[in-house]
Formats: structure tokens, sequence, C-alpha cells
């Protein structure tokens, strides 16, 4: 939970609370413009004329946000832990996210293929890191509402990015591996003829719901800030 700060230490828990409120701006307004700019740039061709700039530029956007929010609660070992999970996972996305750009003016390069399928898991989980760190988060904040909801809706999350996970892999496989098909079953026929579409499309579930999380985290901080100014 937040400290009542003494009237020394307010001014510091004050300016660790302005840029916790900033990253998790950074992160909402990320999430959603990340996934648009890189099914733009795969799939409808957005902004050749910009290389790999605008995907790039998006994920730089998630690891600002993940970076101002470590200047709250930096003692405690099982929030940091969580935050620098997601920033590393945050830091892999953007080495990886070139490769995007890459494989939309390459698409049958092999290694462009891999790295794509690499880049694609990887944000995944870190969309599972990211709703741990809410998580941890939640748990440090004085509002018991928020703490069970964040604790149901992240669990729900991350089944169900886990599914996502599952089913990126087996779609991707079943290129380079036909004879899964009949293995598989009706499913994978599925998952193979609609592929890109039906992972977004089941993808924005619990992107909305973690932008969800992140927006009422942000509401309760400011609440509790503008209440004890008061």
């Amino acid at each position: 939970m937040l400290p009542v700060p003494d009237l020394p230490t307010q001014p510091k828990l004050l300016w660790s609370l302005g840029r916790l409120v900033r990253g998790l701006s950074a992160v909402f307004w990320g999430l959603p413009l990340t996934l648009l700019v890189s099914v733009g740039v795969a799939r409808m061709g957005w902004f050749r004329s910009m290389g790999i700039v605008p995907v790039l530029a998006m994920n730089l956007l998630l690891l600002f946000g993940l970076w101002q929010m470590g200047a709250f609660q930096p003692q405690e070992r099982i929030w940091r832990l969580a935050l620098d999970r997601a920033r590393l996972l945050a830091m892999i996305n953007c080495g990886l996210s070139p490769f995007l750009f890459w494989w939309s003016r390459v698409p049958h390069n092999e290694f462009f293929s891999v790295m794509l399928l690499l880049a694609t898991c990887c944000a995944l989980i870190f969309l599972i890191s990211l709703n741990l760190v809410l998580r941890r988060l939640s748990a440090m904040l004085p509002d018991e509402t928020l703490r069970a909801e964040t604790r149901s809706f992240a669990t729900l999350n991350r089944i169900l990015l886990l599914i996502m996970l599952v089913l990126v892999v087996l779609w991707r496989s079943l290129d380079w591996w036909p004879d899964l098909v009949p293995l598989l079953g009706p499913v994978l026929y599925w998952v193979q003829t609609l592929g890109f579409w039906l992972i977004v499309f089941l993808v924005l579930l619990p992107l909305a719901m973690t932008m969800a999380l992140v927006w009422k985290t942000k509401e309760v901080i400011l609440e509790n800030v503008f209440s004890h100014k008061a």
C-alpha cells in the first residue's frame, strides 16, 4: 500500500508518483498503437516510406513507459523483479521490431519468417509480463477493489495469452511441417485458414483488459494523490 508520507519525504513520493502516472499513460497509449502500427506494417503496407521507424517508435514508447514506472518504490524487490523482466522483454521487442518491416518487404524469406515468429512470441510474453507488473503494482496501492480486479483479470489475461502463444506456434508450424495438419485435426485447419487475423482478433480481448487495468491503476493513483493533498 502507499505509505502516508511525512512532510520531508512528500516531495520525493509525489515525484515518483508523477513518473509512475506518466509511465502508465505511455503504456496505455503504446499498447493499441503498437498493435495498430504492427498490423499496418505487416499486412497493409503502411509507412513503407518511413522504413522501420514507426514500429520501432511504438515499441520504444512502451519501453519508455516502463522506465518511468521504475521510479516508484525501487526498494520493493518483488515489484522490481517483475518490472525488470517486463523491461527486458520490451528491449527485446525493440530489437526484433525491424524484422516486421523487413518481412513485409520480403515475406518469403525464411530467416525473416522465423524472426517474425520470435517477435510475435516475445510480444505475447511481454503482455503476460506486463499483467504481472500491474498485479504487483496494485498490491502496493490502497484500493482493495483494484487489487481484486487486477488479480482476477491478470490471471485471465495470462491464460488467454498463453493460448494465443500456442496458436501462434501451431500456425507457423503448419507452414514448415504440413504433415502435422492431419495429425492435429480440424482446429488447426482453421488456425491455418484464418491465421494472422484470427490471432489478432483473439489477442484484442486480453489487450483491452490490460489497457483497462492500466487506466484504472492510474486513476486510483491520481485519486489518492489529490485526496491526500486536499
